[in-house]
């Protein structure tokens, strides 16, 4: 099964994020936590591919949860299972949407959104076209901070050189996505999004018998914390 996540289609993997709300409201004990953490886990070292994201992005599920885990024991009377269970739920909540979050792919998932689910086409257009732009974030702040840095304007090594030069690229990469967005308005404009009203698609949205089974376990994992709760009540 190694892998599978990487097979199926957008759509499964935001159900999958989302079933995820579903079983941290069902967390409400330590043992319920537990089980529950230890089995999104299992799953995700099953099923996600080998190379699917930076793992370093799952430490920020690690700080949430030790933070709202402190947070609980320090304002709650010091009760360590009771923050221990708070800051698992959140490790349940989290930890489903960051593992699959890399695997999304905007225009996969704005065929599936205008296909199958049937949304309105320039919802769904803007949509995959933010979504874009969302990824080219990162590759575009490393393109302002090296000419920067070529024209002798890099930060030094102290706090407060570090902070101008984190501040002037923001402002640069605030204007760049200002003009990229007009651009690309523009663009649309000229072919037809703002007035048509029927719109075809240029790639089939399939479902596939691996899309079904990927969300039956998804939905059977949700209901683990409930299934656990009923048996120790």
């Amino acid at each position: 099964m190694n892998g599978v996540l990487g097979r199926v289609n957008p759509l499964v993997l935001v159900a999958v994020g989302l079933l995820a709300l579903i079983a941290s409201l069902g967390v409400r004990s330590l043992t319920s936590a537990v089980i529950t953490s230890c089995v999104y886990v299992l799953a995700g070292l099953l099923m996600l591919p080998a190379r699917s994201g930076r793992p370093i992005r799952f430490a920020t599920v690690l700080l949430a949860s030790v933070s709202v885990a402190y947070s609980t024991w320090l304002l709650g009377g010091g009760h360590l299972d009771v923050a221990a269970t708070a800051g698992l739920r959140i490790a349940v909540l989290a930890l489903p949407g960051i593992a699959v979050a890399p695997l999304i792919e905007p225009m996969a998932l704005a065929d599936q959104l205008g296909q199958r689910l049937r949304l309105p086409h320039r919802f769904v257009v803007s949509f995959a076209a933010a979504l874009q732009r969302f990824e080219q974030l990162g590759q575009t702040w490393q393109h302002l901070s090296r000419a920067r840095r070529s024209r002798g304007f890099g930060p030094g090594r102290g706090p407060v050189s570090r902070t101008r030069h984190a501040s002037s690229v923001t402002f640069g990469l605030l204007v760049t996505t200002m003009r990229e967005a007009t651009s690309a308005s523009i663009a649309m404009d000229a072919r037809g999004f703002a007035h048509a009203h029927r719109r075809t698609w240029a790639e089939p949205a399939p479902w596939t018998r691996t899309d079904t089974t990927v969300l039956l376990l998804g939905a059977l994992v949700a209901t683990v914390p409930y299934v656990v709760e009923a048996l120790i009540s």
